[in-house]
């Protein structure tokens, strides 16, 4: 391969089979049916691209043709023979260091600076990095070595090239160039005044390729950054005025992220054209706002609840990002262990009573109540929901929204739901005396009431009930059962190495009598060099029993609670953090980290 100093489909299929990623009879197959799958894969291209999209687009590199076949690596049951796999063995075989993109540790100006953005589509290359005057460029063709010596001419550069998978590159030329040609764009015309335009409540969010030069730049700024958050799987976007310049953050995995800085004179354009897109009050700068957002991405409805609130140099704006794949999962898919499953599922069976979840903000309770209200809907159920704001909006349940300014609370939304014929009801938290009340008669009449509270753990939560003036007996009559949850990273499957814990850590989670093997993340391209991938829930989960029931009078102590609770049966959210920790699913600072 190294000979022909070209890169075609049937020496890249013969040079990943001699690596052992591939069989022989898989090479065979590939080789015999390489054409047809390329014409394929080019028909989909070129119908998927608009007219101005540049043609390295269309083209299809033949690791991309040997990916689309989905073969699986040999040897490794289940693990696919993906277009990053194809390249780190393309790069390993021609001696070229391997380059997994991560868009989070760009900078925006390094990406744009020094590569003209026609030259960088034409060639598919991007600069990745600057250090000591050394520019680090990701190119797709490791034999295309003229097109890097003509830059470094040109441009006066020194570089290094390092490869990485086409896709990978031109997913930072659509997301870099294009935000950068439209902020740089905006930033000309900041004197002037930018018509907006009108805006339904629903908007198309356009792809990348659909993104034209004629739009309006600051509309195509927001999008892009839209598109991005979604494309990096962000729970929220922030963007932060400060003195010289404005900054934009992404929360992914519950850890926020730098990603752009703006010129200050754009933000507040930006500010304004999400204010407009959320229907709130453009001229309003000195107050607090929400709005929310309905939009579409890779087919799917997302919604986005937006907030704004005046800070030292200007309006910060909040994003949060409703993804209905994660607000809406399977019970069995979400963490929980056998025994809290099976009797959270038993108090979802009862026809009428209290749930209560409970945690911070951010612990997933949102998560919970959604997936929990899809698990019991049906065409013979009447669910009816209580949110300040709505969160997501679904079709299944009647949702109802607070609207304090013109006197709708969840006080005076209680009052007359009862005359909407509910089975099961949803009330987004439980703030006051007068809540309280309304969901303890909720349930006493004969309905499910699925509700949220802001305490630490599942005993507690009857401490919190009585601080709100509701009666002992009330509890005991009504509430079913108390759920306490968190949200802790998963070690990344890619990276985890086991080690073991030190006597002080032993010591500080009051373990004891042998030595414990834990896992922990070293940090991968896979992982953004974090060590983690995803969240996964801790659930504690009490009983409402007999024996709890005795213990709750005015004046019970939360101590006496939780020790009848453990004797009752309850794992404590530490001791299932500790779990998760032992089996490999979390780390020992998680833990320390999420139950203190």
């Amino acid at each position: 391969m190294a000979e022909s100093k070209k890169l075609t489909f049937e020496n890249l299929a013969h040079l990943v089979e001699r690596r052992g990623l591939m069989t022989r009879e898989q090479l065979k197959d590939v080789l015999v049916r390489g054409k047809a799958q390329e014409s394929r894969l080019f028909s989909h291209h070129v119908s998927g691209v608009s007219r101005r999209t540049h043609s390295s687009s269309e083209y299809v590199s033949p690791a991309e043709i040997l990916a689309s076949f989905n073969l699986e690596i040999k040897d490794s049951p289940g693990n696919l023979l993906t277009e990053d796999v194809i390249t780190e063995a393309l790069a390993s075989a021609t001696g070229m260091p391997f380059l997994k993109i991560d868009p989070l540790k760009l900078d925006l100006r390094v990406v744009t600076d020094h590569i003209p953005r026609p030259f960088a589509l034409k060639n598919l290359i991007v600069a990745v990095e600057e250090s000591k005057g050394i520019i680090t460029v990701a190119v797709a063709d490791p034999f295309n070595e003229a097109l890097v010596n003509e830059l470094a001419t040109a441009r006066r550069l020194e570089i290094r090239r390092v490869l990485s998978s086409k896709n990978d590159i031109l997913k930072i030329l659509r997301e870099f160039y294009g935000f950068r040609a439209s902020v740089a764009a905006a930033e000309e015309e900041a004197s002037t005044s930018i018509d907006l335009g009108n805006l339904e409540q629903y908007f198309k969010l356009k792809g990348h390729q659909e993104l034209e030069g004629t739009d309006t730049h600051v509309v195509s700024a927001v999008e892009f950054l839209l598109n991005y958050a979604f494309d990096q799987h962000a729970s929220d976007i922030h963007i932060e005025p400060k003195r010289e310049t404005s900054l934009v953050r992404f929360r992914i995995d519950g850890v926020m992220h730098n990603i752009h800085i703006i010129p200050k004179q754009l933000h507040a354009p930006i500010v304004s054209r999400i204010k407009m897109l959320s229907r709130m009050d453009l001229a309003e700068k000195r107050r607090p706002q929400d709005g929310r957002i309905k939009t579409n991405f890779n087919n799917k409805d997302i919604e986005l609840r937006v907030s704004t609130v005046p800070v030292a140099f200007g309006e910060k704006v909040v994003v949060r990002v409703f993804d209905p794949d994660i607000l809406l999962q399977d019970l069995n898919s979400m963490g929980f262990y056998p025994r809290e499953l099976s009797l959270y599922n038993s108090f979802l069976r009862r026809p009428n009573g209290i749930i209560l979840v409970t945690g911070p903000t951010g612990s997933g309770k949102t998560t919970t109540l959604y997936s929990s209200l899809r698990s019991l809907s049906s065409p013979e159920v009447n669910i009816i929901t209580v949110e300040d704001p709505i969160e997501m909006v679904m079709e299944e349940f009647n949702q109802i929204g607070v609207q304090q300014g013109i006197g709708v609370s969840f006080d005076s939304i209680l009052r007359n739901i009862l005359r909407q014929d509910p089975d099961i009801i949803m009330i987004g938290e439980i703030r006051d005396r007068e809540t309280a009340d309304n969901a303890v008669q909720a349930a006493l009449t004969g309905h499910l009431v699925l509700s949220t509270l802001h305490t630490n753990d599942s005993p507690s939560t009857i401490i919190r009930l009585l601080d709100l003036g509701v009666p002992p007996f009330l509890i005991s009559a009504t509430v079913l059962g108390i759920m306490a949850q968190r949200l802790v990273r998963k070690i990344c499957p890619h990276c985890k190495k086991v080690r073991t814990l030190s006597q002080d850590e032993c010591d500080y989670l009051q373990l004891s009598g042998k030595s414990y093997a834990v896992w922990e993340g070293e940090g991968c391209k896979e992982c953004r060099g974090t060590g983690y991938k995803g969240r996964s829930g801790l659930f504690e989960v009490m009983d409402m029993n007999d024996k709890i029931k005795a213990l709750i009078t005015n004046s019970v102590e939360l101590a006496e609670v939780s020790r009848v609770a453990g004797l009752e049966g309850l794992v404590t959210l530490r001791e299932i953090a500790i779990q998760k920790m032992l089996e490999g699913v979390t780390t020992y600072e998680e833990v320390v980290s999420m139950t203190g």
